[in-house]
């Protein structure tokens, strides 16, 4: 597989990633932790060397998988990981708990369960409207001297966030969801990045499995899906956004592609310095996955695809109220 630079300090990793959370949330049943494993090392075997965890994923255990899958070819691998979540309840703040001791201890709680002694690159998971950025940059800033730390990383952050963490901590990457389907990064966030010389980490690339074809208006979700609790998954927003759906498999039918492959290729083409993060708990979707980044889209390619999505309108918000109070604008 092709490898793509994050950010101006040479962090390469694989052209497609793999986000490990739903191996462990969200998305259904957990999978064993031999299943998840073998999950990981088959990734690692096809190409793919950009893992993507964190700690509040279980919380705790998805770290626990990616380090035991990985620590016998750790530094063939980059190991992204997060902080910021306040899992225990204690802060009162939204639900954030940046300040700099926190971070310091779920960095050493981190590399435990990770089973090593530097992680590649830390994000803030979400910004805290508390804690000034500029403190929380000059934390990650002394981790990444004591070695800790190699690379910094925000998530779902704003502009204005992005250029004030940036001047104390040179910013590696920034995680935000963007697909076809969520095209709001475009207006300021891909402009500001390429200003900045930082790399950007889709994720939720395939729409939540929902560009993917899979999924449809009468498709149930197991209980503890937490897509039940998304508006944009709706029975009503699912047969609206259906037309989206139908116009990317139609290219992908032209290609002798998938659409999930299309979508990803889409991606790919938008820029050298972004990298994609599909999760998924299935080799086979895996595979398919990876296949993307051999997909080349040409300028015709692309134009069709724009002209076909530009004229559907996505039905429903991306995420509950709640949710969406915790994104950093």
């Amino acid at each position: 597989m092709q490898k793509r630079i994050l950010g101006t300090g040479g962090l390469e990793v694989s052209a497609i990633g793999l986000g490990c959370m739903g191996m462990s949330q969200s998305y259904g049943q957990p999978m064993e932790t031999p299943d998840a494993v073998r999950l990981i090392r088959s990734a690692f075997e096809r190409g793919i060397t950009f893992f993507d965890t964190a700690e509040v994923y279980g919380p705790f255990k998805n770290e626990e998988v990616v380090g035991e899958a990985l620590q016998p070819i750790r530094d063939q691998v980059v190991i992204a990981t997060k902080f910021g979540i306040d899992i225990a309840g204690t802060t009162g703040h939204e639900g954030m708990d940046s300040r700099p001791q926190h971070i310091c201890d779920v960095v050493e709680a981190s590399l435990k369960r990770l089973r090593t002694d530097r992680i590649d690159l830390l994000y803030q998971h979400r910004v805290d409207p508390v804690v000034p950025i500029e403190e929380v940059a000059g934390t990650v800033k002394d981790l990444i001297s004591q070695g800790k730390v190699k690379h910094f990383g925000l998530s779902e952050a704003g502009v204005r966030t992005i250029r004030r963490a940036h001047e104390v901590q040179p910013v590696a990457a920034l995680q935000s969801e963007y697909s076809l389907w969520w095209r709001e990064p475009e207006e300021a966030i891909l402009p500001v990045l390429e200003e900045l010389g930082i790399g950007f980490v889709p994720f939720s690339p395939l729409g939540k499995g929902f560009l993917t074809g899979a999924i449809d208006a009468n498709t149930r979700f197991d209980s503890s899906d937490f897509r039940n609790t998304v508006p944009r998954f709706a029975e009503e927003a699912r047969k609206a956004n259906q037309a989206l759906v139908d116009a990317i498999a139609a290219i992908a039918a032209e290609k002798k592609v998938t659409p999930a492959q299309v979508a990803l290729a889409w991606l790919l083409a938008r820029k050298p310095w972004i990298v994609p993060i599909p999760g998924t708990t299935k080799l086979s979707r895996l595979e398919e996955n990876i296949g993307s980044s051999a997909v080349a889209l040409t300028a015709g390619d692309l134009a069709n695809i724009e002209s076909a999505v530009s004229a559907i309108a996505v039905q429903g918000e991306r995420y509950s109220p709640q949710q969406q109070a915790r994104i950093d604008r």
